[in-house]
């Protein structure tokens, strides 16, 4: 999704077979140009709890690609004092009395609580956390569907030579819709029907198998130990085995398929449905820019399932630290979270999006996580008009680069939203795109669903196994760049926090000049055979780096 061209603000030192740190301020942290998966970085498996904090760890002293955050907090940040700041996360709900998220959720103190009225006049009423966009909406369908049914009855049979000229851009999005939706469709069937068959299967020998051992969490070695097992049991025995090899024990995998079972059954049903109105509830014409007059001040949504990723995404940029709950956020108690629900389950609406983008420049956020994207989109232009908007008035947006393994240098991957003018050049100097890194140093260092390229993605920051809240004051693994996103804007938050004096655009640059670079070849989209230098597939060609970034913001405060 992003690009620019920079003047380097500092050259980093490379030295030392490893890596080497100085505590001077002119210099950085960074990695040697040799292949690092020749050095003797760590081999063996992740403890309990570096699982569920890689991503604060440190390369040089764990051997783990996380972005020296706890090293940030024991050097730099002792003695020192930040202001608040806002950071508005815009997604599909937040769980805001959860309990390592409560105390760090913004409240507006220009709305007063339960009375009905819109006191700031800002169109909102009973704003007090944030804003709800999309009602009591959960499920939605895909863009290109939406465009399907938008416009079937115009296009349908229609040539490209008969199309106005003003709409042969609407019509060409059409033409690759029709495409896509019918293999579309064709494969959520076929996996359903597979998904299904394994899930009816292990019921069966699930339940057979534990009635013969007498438990559940069996394992593949006590598979193997039932003795004198007939033909049928002997079935049961290699099904069952070849089930562990996706996980740890049956109970675990069956929870797994019928989870997969769920996601295409609710594809099918809402994702891919042309015939549904999931809008109509909500009394909103999305293509009407100028009518706000919608959705309410429940910010959580009305389904816990549903504000999973959002409660996620918040904890990852300011769960509380420290308080012996749950896990850690990047940011401490001067960072406060807007809460903007505008996610569905499906494809989120251009008109939701650049309302929220607006909603939180509006009401004080100074940093705005977008955790989501597209690859259609009916009103970009609503969504840019935001951006520029965002950027006039010193916001800085961070957004997740995509989950499909693909190069956003290729026009045909354009994924919205964006702020790109073209494919070398941007409309915003404040739009910060994030690629996933897996806690796995070396050649396998990129999330295999990480998007990448060298124009549109400007850093990487973990988003793989990633450890954070979720609803009802449960705590969970998500993996995503939507997970690397939050991270890197609890970064920004924090840097603004500490150095009010940066702007928008120079915490960008920052966190693209003083992270972590390597020379060492990587794997792409998890394909072996394709493969690429990790400093040729971003913008920056550096992994994130909390304590580098504070100690190059001290240089330009």
């Amino acid at each position: 999704m992003t690009i620019k061209n920079l003047k380097p603000i500092l050259v980093a030192a490379i030295a030392g077979t490893l890596i080497t740190a100085c505590d001077t301020p002119s210099a950085l942290v960074t990695v040697p140009v040799e292949n690092v998966d020749n050095n003797p970085l760590k081999i063996s498996a992740l403890t309990k709890t570096q699982e569920q904090g890689w991503s604060h760890l440190d390369l040089k002293t764990d051997t783990i690609p996380g972005m020296s955050v706890n090293r940030t907090y024991s050097e730099i940040l002792p003695g020192k004092t930040g202001q608040q700041v806002i950071v508005a996360v815009i997604d599909s709900g937040i769980d805001i009395e959860h309990e390592d998220l409560k105390n760090k959720i913004w409240t507006n103190s220009k709305e007063i609580a339960g009375n009905g009225k819109d006191d700031d006049n800002n169109g909102y009423i009973d704003d007090i956390h944030g804003w709800n966009f999309l009602g009591d909406v959960n499920a939605e369908q895909l863009e290109f569907v939406r465009i399907i049914k938008r416009y079937d009855s115009e296009f349908s049979g229609k040539t490209l030579a008969t199309i106005p000229e003003a709409q042969k851009e609407i019509f060409l999005q059409y033409q690759k819709a029709k495409g896509e939706y019918d293999s579309k469709v064709i494969e959520a069937q076929r996996n359903k029907t597979q998904y299904t068959q394994i899930a009816n299967q292990l019921e069966i020998s699930h339940k057979i198998v534990t009635e013969k051992l007498g438990k559940e969490d069996y394992t593949t070695k006590d598979l193997a130990g039932i003795e004198n097992p007939d033909a049928e049991m002997q079935n049961h025995i290699g099904f069952l085995s070849q089930m562990l090899g996706y996980a740890d024990t049956i109970p675990e995998f069956i929870k797994n398929i019928n989870e997969g079972v769920t996601h295409f059954t609710e594809q099918l049903e809402a994702n891919y449905n042309k015939d549904a109105d999931f809008r109509g509830p909500l009394g909103d014409n999305p293509y009407d820019i100028k009518d706000i007059s919608y959705g309410n001040n429940n910010v959580y949504g009305p389904d816990p399932d549903g504000a999973k990723h959002g409660t996620h995404v918040a904890g990852i940029i300011a769960a509380e630290r420290d308080n012996g709950k749950g896990m850690n956020g990047v940011a401490n108690k001067n960072i406060k979270i807007m809460a903007l629900r505008a996610v569905p389950n499906g494809d989120e609406y251009d008109k939701d999006i650049a309302l929220a983008i607006r909603y939180a420049v509006d009401n004080g956020a100074k940093v705005i996580n977008t955790s989501f994207g597209k690859y259609y989109a009916q009103n970009p232009e609503w969504v840019y008009d935001a951006i520029k908007y965002a950027a006039k008035n010193d916001v800085l947006i961070v957004n997740a680069a995509g989950n499909e393994g693909l190069s956003l240098d290729d026009p045909a991957n354009r994924v919205y939203p964006n702020d790109q003018l073209d494919n070398i050049s941007e409309m915003s100097d404040t739009f910060l795109t994030v690629g996933a890194l897996a806690p796995k140093y070396g050649s396998e260092m990129i999330a295999n669903f990480s998007n990448y390229g060298q124009s549109n993605v400007d850093v990487f920051s973990p988003g793989v196994q990633i450890y954070s809240t979720t609803p009802e004051n449960t705590y969970g693994y998500l993996d995503g760049t939507s997970m690397a996103s939050p991270n890197t804007a609890g970064v920004a938050a924090m840097i603004r926090s500490y150095y009010p004096k940066l702007s928008a655009a120079q915490v960008k640059k920052i966190i693209m000049r003083s992270g972590l670079t390597t020379n060492t070849s990587i794997i792409l989209g998890g394909n072996q055979n394709k493969q690429a230098r990790f400093n040729e597939i971003s913008k920056s060609g550096e992994m994130v780096n909390m304590y580098n970034a504070f100690k190059l913001a001290s240089l330009q405060k």
